[in-house]
């Protein structure tokens, strides 16, 4: 299972880690999980776990949305980096999905 890594950031209060990978269902999942004392003096818990799961019928639409050859997922995997690999990822990929009428189910954890 190819996993890439949108963005990973180590800092002396916070530590955040998104990846995007496809599980065995064709699901595609944002993973991401930010830790430490930063998250905890924001969220009142030292972790903050916050995920998005697209189905293999709306993954078919980010092929379309993003012009990548569809079934090519590494290359689709670097597109979504490209665009959303930053500390701001989650929000604006939510927002992105949203915008062009792709469903996902978000989570988030505290």
């Amino acid at each position: 299972m190819e996993r890439i890594q949108l963005f990973y950031l180590e800092g002396p209060t916070i530590k955040i880690s998104m990846e995007l990978y496809f599980n065995k269902k064709g699901q595609l999942i944002f993973d991401g999980y930010d830790i430490g004392k930063g998250v905890e003096d924001c969220w009142g818990d030292s972790d903050y776990e916050y995920t998005y799961t697209i189905e293999p019928s709306n993954v078919e639409k980010l092929y379309s949305v993003l012009e990548v050859e569809k079934g090519d997922r590494h290359k689709l995997l670097l597109e979504l980096k490209k665009r959303f690999g930053n500390n701001k990822g989650y929000s604006a990929f939510g927002e992105f999905m949203t915008e062009n009428n792709i469903e996902y189910k978000p989570f988030t954890w505290t």
